[in-house]
């Protein structure tokens, strides 16, 4: 069955006029370009260093490059887009769209829509002027998206520090290794090319109480990792690639990564 679920936690960044795809190209990890009706784009804002800042969906109806976003991000990305607009003729602004998930089957209506870039089986992203009768709340959308591995922007990452292929950019399509020049892309070049990465963003299975986002993970006592989103017994956690097999602990809980077949962690 068809699940539609609104995500108010989200909000829609507009861009407009002619320079829109150029000026939004410089600055983000993925091809712009690619952004057409019916087809989106996961992308990131990097620091100069290279290190998380926001991601967002890339969607257009044509005329408006559109930002599916964290509503509380959604002034800072506002203010720090427009530092660079510089000559580039374009508007940024809210577009003041609901945000939708959909999985389980395609959706339908004249909203604009697109499906999810990052994995098949993660469902359809819809932006809609007026409300959409929903079927699943957005518990359930956390579920599914926790069960498949996906990241919910600064829940799982973490501001000026989480560098994008920890956080599996690469594999879920939110990098472009072939466009050119944007901010923060000597890193990220270099993370993948030298083989950097030392830990990873991964699905965990707890038992136990759920621990608060941010515990600390341990390993025989030591630290490996963090405790980022949870819900239910599934989560997401921050852990060093040695500690992926070995009896993990958070808190009072157990904390089991559970690798999907989409990750490549360098320890296959």
């Amino acid at each position: 069955m068809t699940k539609i679920a609104a995500l108010p936690a989200r909000a829609v960044l507009a861009i407009t006029g002619e320079d829109r795809v150029g000026f939004l190209q410089g600055l983000v990890s993925n091809d712009v370009a690619e952004a057409e009706p019916g087809r989106a784009v996961w992308a990131a804002l990097l620091t100069p260093q290279g290190k998380w800042l926001a991601d967002f969906f890339v969607l257009s109806d044509g005329e408006r490059l559109l930002l599916d976003c964290e509503r509380a991000q959604l002034p800072m990305l506002l203010q720090r887009l427009s530092r660079y607009r510089l000559r580039s003729r374009v508007t940024l602004g809210d577009a003041e769209l609901n945000v939708y998930a959909v999985w389980g089957g395609d959706p339908s209506g004249p909203e604009i829509m697109a499906p999810d870039p990052r994995l098949p089986a993660a469902g359809w992203r819809v932006l809609s002027n007026a409300p959409i009768p929903a079927n699943a709340t957005e518990d359930d959308w956390d579920q599914h998206r926790l069960a498949l591995g996906l990241p919910d922007g600064s829940r799982d990452m973490e501001t000026e520090k989480t560098v994008l292929l920890e956080a599996g950019f690469d594999e879920l399509n939110g990098v472009s290794w072939t466009k050119g020049c944007y901010m923060g892309q000597e890193l990220t070049a270099r993370t993948k090319y030298r083989g950097l990465v030392k830990r990873r963003l991964v699905p965990v299975r707890i038992d136990g109480a759920v621990p608060a986002p941010g515990t600390p993970i341990l390993r025989d006592g030591r630290e490996v990792g963090t405790m980022r989103s949870a819900s239910g017994q599934n989560g997401l956690a921050v852990v060093r690639l040695e500690a992926l097999e070995a009896p993990l602990t958070s808190a009072e809980a157990t904390v089991t990564p559970v690798i999907p077949d989409w990750m490549r962690t360098g320890t296959e």
